[in-house]
């Protein structure tokens, strides 16, 4: 993902797109933190992790700049939300989450609330950066409390 993310910063150069270049400075910028303070190469799957996290970033505050009137804002937000987004899998659908979701209960013999941190713990390696951890555990929390 590194040398992608180089290729794209060239590119973005080379045409001269301001956020696409500064987006992708952004999230190289933190993938390399992250490295520097472990100590260690991540590996793809803590890549998409920070790449959802800076995703999840951007969402959270298009809803304040909203807010605020601030359109100019909440513009550059969704563009480099768009930008990100290329580097994240396929999202799941909610029919797909739904299927982890009961498969995980299952396995984990899940039946009541005070199970949702074990199906969770199940859910995660399956849904890591291909979908949005608060609606997970919204269907999670659905289903146990429906039991």
């Amino acid at each position: 993902m590194k040398e992608e993310l180089l290729k794209a910063l060239k590119e973005a150069m080379k045409n001269k797109d301001e956020i696409k270049k500064d987006t992708i400075t952004l999230l190289r910028s933190a993938i390399l933190q992250v490295e520097k303070d472990n100590q260690k190469q991540l590996s793809e799957d803590e890549m998409l992790a920070i790449v959802s996290k800076e995703v999840k970033k951007r969402k959270e505050s298009i809803a304040d700049y909203e807010k605020a009137n601030r359109e100019d804002i909440v513009q550059k937000l969704k563009k480099e939300i768009e930008i990100l987004s290329e580097y994240l899998p396929e999202q799941l659908s909610e029919e797909e989450i739904i299927k982890i979701v009961e498969e995980a209960i299952n396995e984990t013999g899940a039946t009541s609330p005070r199970d949702m941190g074990k199906v969770m713990q199940a859910i995660r390696p399956k849904t890591n950066g291909k979908a949005d951890g608060k609606v997970v555990s919204q269907i999670v929390r659905e289903k146990l409390e429906n039991m």
